[in-house]
């Protein structure tokens, strides 16, 4: 973990002023337990679920109503302090990590389910209502929300919309973006803004995809009206061992190619195989050197057909073995070793760094063959799980914060396999968003013209730049003291790549 910069007496005056005035200035809008400034109140709130990167917030706001919201961010706009807003803190890349002289608005207390239509299939709720909630709520109606992240169980729908969440269906179902109807919220300034329509179209620009996954930038979310579909009748998971990674890789690719849209479409390695099997002992072959984990719903004729074709790929690819599930809490067992990758992954391991890159997925095999010669390299070790269908890799990179030359070589580690992804032709993230953690990648991503447009963007909701400030969007500077690091370090790799 970085060590924290020795604080002066005059900037901690600084900060004693910029407290007093932000606080007269909320006062009048929130009562007093409302507003956390104490240490001990403020310090659970220094990180989202990026541990290696903490900042303690100057204050930390939590309104129950929009027009304290609107209050919170007027204040701030007037008197120019950063506003960092925050769910339920699952986030993994660092985009809720504090301004050390701003305000942290926690819209925890949102977490209401105001309407649910069962006719137009659709819900409507706050921003704090946790993403399984929403399912849970629909359940009675047979419906149920789609888009499900491993945190289902504790992150809520505004941060699945800051970051255009994904999960295990986002295959067949997509991610957050695709199943949202609209989002309403506060600009900066606290006026309020809608995107999207309750209506199958709108008129002008489509501002919806602009704000899904803008991570906080450019408005704050309270409200978000979601999509539900009706839950399938059956659905059945197969789990296939291979004694290769090559031959697992392959196998993702020709289930796609034979034109099979399956569910969900999931891979472990080995050592995350091992790790999961240790913590909810889901069934899983120890001796394989990878896993898939295949999953049809629907109808009872259309699954048997599907898992029928798929099982028939799997082998012609080299499956070393195959198990259907029977029932479905075999189907839910077979779930929960990849479900519980993140936290099996903590059990064996300090702290880990949990990366989040896509690539096309014929470079499987390619990129996960890469990631065992950087395990060498950076002398760390690595444990792989991911989203094959869609080639959303998440390696988890284990390390411990306390030693400063792991933390190095784990952001050296991580670094390496977000660039070698996008040389394969992928990009540096899939679901989890760039926050803090890769604005060094986003300068091999994206010249120093594209990175301007963003920021354009950015400034016609938010002309001071007050929202979420430092983050996502890396500045030209950056970029040019990136690219003279890796001329010293020696690491152009692809030279092809553009750099600053």
């Amino acid at each position: 973990m970085n060590a924290p910069a020795t604080t002066t007496a005059s900037e901690l005056l600084q900060k004693s002023e910029l407290l007093a005035h932000i606080l007269r200035g909320l006062k009048p809008y929130l009562p007093q337990h409302a507003l956390l400034y104490q240490v001990e109140d403020t310090t659970p709130y220094e990180c989202d679920g990026l541990t290696a990167y903490r900042a303690r917030p100057l204050l930390v706001a939590l309104p129950e109503t929009e027009d304290q919201v609107a209050a919170v961010l007027r204040v701030c706009h007037t008197l120019n302090v950063p506003v960092v807003a925050r769910g339920a803190g699952t986030g993994l890349s660092g985009g809720a990590m504090p301004h050390p002289l701003g305000v942290t608005l926690s819209l925890a207390k949102f977490n209401r389910i105001l309407k649910i239509d069962k006719r137009s299939r659709t819900a409507v709720v706050q921003c704090g209502v946790r993403n399984l909630a929403i399912s849970e709520a629909a359940a009675p109606y047979g419906l149920y929300y789609a888009p499900d992240p491993s945190s289902q169980i504790a992150c809520t729908i505004g941060g699945n919309v800051a970051e255009n969440s994904g999960g295990v269906h986002c295959l067949k179902y997509g991610l957050t973006l695709h199943n949202i109807v609209k989002v309403r919220g506060f600009t900066m300034e606290g006026e309020p803004i809608a995107f999207g329509s309750d209506a199958l179209d709108q008129p002008g620009y489509d501002l919806l995809s602009i704000v899904v996954g803008s991570e906080g930038m450019l408005a704050v979310t309270t409200e978000v009206t979601v999509k539900l579909v009706p839950k399938p009748q059956l659905a059945r998971c197969i789990m296939a061992s291979f004694d290769d990674m090559r031959k697992a890789g392959d196998a993702v690719a020709s289930v796609i190619a034979a034109g099979i849209i399956p569910a969900g479409l999931e891979m472990m390695d080995k050592p995350m195989t091992a790790a999961v099997e240790d913590f909810v002992h889901a069934g899983y072959d120890l001796t394989a050197e990878a896993i898939l984990l295949c999953e049809s719903d629907g109808t009872p004729e259309e699954v048997e057909e599907e898992i029928g074709r798929m099982s028939a790929v799997l082998t012609r690819c080299g499956a070393t073995a195959i198990a259907v599930s029977k029932d479905e809490a075999e189907r839910l067992r077979f779930w929960s070793g990849r479900k519980n990758a993140f936290p099996a992954s903590g059990r064996i391991s300090p702290d880990y760094m949990c990366m989040d890159s896509t690539i096309p997925r014929k470079r499987l095999a390619d990129i996960l063959l890469a990631i065992a010669e950087m395990e060498k390299k950076y002398q760390l070790r690595c444990a792989n799980v991911f989203h094959a269908g869609d080639g959303n890799l998440h390696p988890l990179i284990l390390f411990d914060a306390n030693d400063p030359d792991q933390l190095r070589r784990c952001e050296l580690f991580g670094a390496d396999i977000l660039e070698t992804s996008v040389a394969m032709g992928g990009t540096v993230t899939g679901e989890h968003g760039v926050g803090v953690e890769k604005l060094n990648s986003m300068c091999v991503q994206f010249s120093a013209e594209e990175n301007a447009q963003m920021f354009g963007i950015k400034h016609a909701f938010d002309t001071k730049e007050l929202l979420n400030p430092g983050k996502v969007i890396p500045t030209l500077h950056r970029c040019a003291e990136y690219g003279k690091m890796l001329v010293r370090a020696g690491q152009i790799k692809h030279p092809d790549l553009p750099r600053f």
